[in-house]
């Protein structure tokens, strides 16, 4: 038997890109649906989406070990479990969290070296930002739509990146709520609040800026009036993985740098 896994099925994106990030890519025989990191792992067969399983291609591929992610998928990884697989699921909500998990993933494969080695370099990016965000003349207020209906605010590691990049979130009572229905928001509060900036990501769907600027009162609003709504793709903001941490945040940051130019 082979010391550590050699057939991984991944639920979840930043799982692979982690294992592909850490030269472990080989070792990756499944993965979700909406995997687009990196692109050569496009080529491995899909057997999930994020709320639901192929289980007889699982089966098929013969895994020794599945990663999942979030109570989202707690149903998948039970009934996984129940079929006699090693599952391990991963919940981090935070950037902390974040570089723990590939951390852990490294130890899971053997590569714990390269994991340090990864998480550090993240970290030395996330620093660089740092510094730069802190050249900016103000912190502009922003508002992180992760869903429209209802209008959900974003999760932790997502407004931690925006404090980063250099914003300052509207709700920051709400970043450290883990569950979604714990981050509802009310329009009409939004509105008061009074974004300068709103980032939106609906988690895999298209933003449609029309919608945002037509809601009640939002065409009074900074952000609306000033033409600062700004769709991040779910893929680099969404994904509690090293695509957040890289293209996620400097794509942040280059909004906030971008929106000092046409500030009252």
């Amino acid at each position: 038997m082979p010391r550590y896994p050699e057939r991984i099925v991944c639920l979840t994106e930043e799982t692979t890109e982690t294992l592909f990030r850490l030269g472990q890519g080989y070792r990756v025989v499944g993965v979700s649906g909406y995997t687009v990191r990196p692109p050569e792992a496009r080529d491995k067969p899909k057997v999930s989406s994020f709320i639901s399983a192929r289980f007889e291609r699982i089966e098929a591929l013969r895994p020794d070990l599945v990663l999942a992610f979030s109570d989202l998928q707690a149903d998948l990884a039970a009934e996984l479990a129940r079929r006699g697989y090693a599952v391990v699921t991963f919940n981090q909500r935070s950037v902390d969290e974040i570089l723990q998990a590939i951390l852990m993933i490294g130890g899971l494969v053997g590569c714990q070296h390269e994991a340090e080695r990864l998480a550090d370099t993240l970290s030395a990016g996330l620093d660089r930002i740092r510094e730069s965000a802190a050249q900016l003349p103000s912190r502009l207020t922003t508002f992180f739509e992760e869903w429209d209906e209802p209008l959900i605010s974003g999760i932790r590691w997502v407004e931690e990146l925006i404090e980063i990049a250099g914003g300052r979130p509207i709700f920051p009572e709400l970043a450290t709520a883990r569950l979604a229905r714990d981050r509802i928001v009310d329009p009409s509060e939004v509105l008061r609040r009074n974004p300068d900036v709103i980032f939106a990501s609906w988690c895999g769907k298209k933003v449609q800026p029309q919608k945002i600027r037509s809601r009640p009162g939002w065409k009074h609003m900074s952000a609306v009036r000033h033409g600062r709504i700004h769709e991040i793709k779910s893929s680099y903001i969404l994904q509690p993985g090293p695509a957040s941490l890289t293209d996620g945040v400097q794509k942040l940051h280059a909004v906030l740098r971008r929106a000092h130019e046409n500030v009252e």
